[in-house]
């Protein structure tokens, strides 16, 4: 997958921008001037949402009415163009050569891609709703079965919870339309379980790979994947009077987390920066690793701020793997000039755009 092309308008501070691109692909400028928002616009060109942002309208550009992003793609031979679309007074529209999808999530997948920014600390900082979301998103890519079936037992919780929420209030409940979205939630919780423990089979031990060759140790890393055990209907059923006073589902695969390890102990307490840092580029390096090999592509890689994120020994390590081919098309940001022309040096100087903003 390699996008020759970038059309942007009206994205957050960018008014009107068209980019042709190479391989390696730099961004340099002060902060401020929009380098990570066109990183941005090319991560909501494979995922119909921004990386940093939840709500959409915020990426319309100030006191504008839309914003509209067209990227043109070479796919084996073949030129792909994929358009996102979003106008304040209407649903957000993403085409296929020039035609819409029905729903979005038909596209998830069509375009893979890798995002490491400044802000993935959250993984191990934030929530398990954050690194379910990780899981989901890397499986969703490859995956459209997978991505259906979340979608339907995301949608099985929340009519359940709509149930319970309703018993707070008029204390009563409807047992059989209960039971049907518990069935659902049964179906597609065991659905979802069994891919989520088939993909770290796989994921483990790259992921403990790519630690070692950035840190140059024998540290080892685990990811532990924390799910429930037993029959997930029977679960449901069993915990059906907890749910009615609290209002919601509180067993299943939407309560699922992973567990981030170093030498068997909690990374988020027993990690210093460093070895955080480290761990965070492994997972996102893994991620490009397996949809890689599950796909048959190369996913694009985006890499915001990399530079000040970590030090020139782990830079070091990511452009010996830029060297090596081991990845396709990439996108990196920075505030340096001179410091990115020295990191890209003799070996890359042919298929490097330095684009200065």
């Amino acid at each position: 997958m390699f996008l020759k092309k970038l059309k942007i308008s009206n994205f957050k501070n960018i008014e009107e921008k068209e980019f042709s691109f190479s391989q390696i692909n730099c961004f340099v400028g002060n902060n401020g001037v929009g380098k990570t928002n066109i990183l941005d616009a090319i991560y909501y060109l494979s995922f119909c949402k921004s990386f940093f942002n939840n709500n959409d309208f915020h990426s319309i550009r100030y006191e504008q009415d839309f914003f509209a992003l067209h990227g043109f793609y070479d796919f084996k031979g073949v030129e792909e163009v994929y358009s996102c679309v979003l106008k304040r007074d209407s649903k957000k529209q993403m085409k296929y050569s020039q035609k819409s999808y029905n729903r979005l999530s038909e596209h998830i997948g069509k375009v893979p891609c890798v995002m490491i920014a400044p802000n993935d600390h959250v993984l191990i900082t934030g929530g398990s709703e954050v690194r379910r979301k990780f899981i989901d998103l890397i499986i969703s890519q490859q995956d459209k079965v997978y991505l259906q079936n979340l979608i339907r037992y995301n949608k099985a919780v929340e009519q359940r919870n709509k149930l319970l929420k309703s018993f707070q209030l008029y204390h009563y409940i409807d047992e059989v339309n209960l039971l049907i979205w518990e069935e659902q939630i049964a179906l597609y919780g065991a659905s979802v379980q069994e891919k989520r423990k088939e993909f770290f089979k796989g994921f483990k031990q790259p992921m403990n790979d790519f630690y070692q060759f950035i840190s140059q140790n024998k540290e080892d890393v685990e990811i532990e994947y924390q799910t429930f055990e037993g029959d997930l209907l029977c679960l449901l059923k069993e915990n059906r009077e907890k749910d009615k006073i609290v209002g919601y589902t509180t067993v299943g695969v939407h309560k699922d987390d992973l567990i981030f390890s170093l030498k068997q102990m909690p990374i988020k307490t027993h990690a210093s920066q460093g070895q955080q840092k480290t761990f965070l580029l492994a997972l996102k390096l893994a991620q490009f690793d397996f949809l890689q090999k599950n796909m048959g592509v190369k996913p694009i890689l985006l890499l915001d701020d990399i530079f000040d994120k970590f030090d020139f020994e782990r830079v070091s390590r990511i452009l010996a793997l830029l060297e090596d081919g081991r990845f396709g098309q990439v996108f990196i940001t920075d505030t340096h000039l001179e410091r990115v022309e020295k990191m890209i040096g003799e070996a890359l100087k042919d298929k490097t755009k330095i684009f200065k903003l």
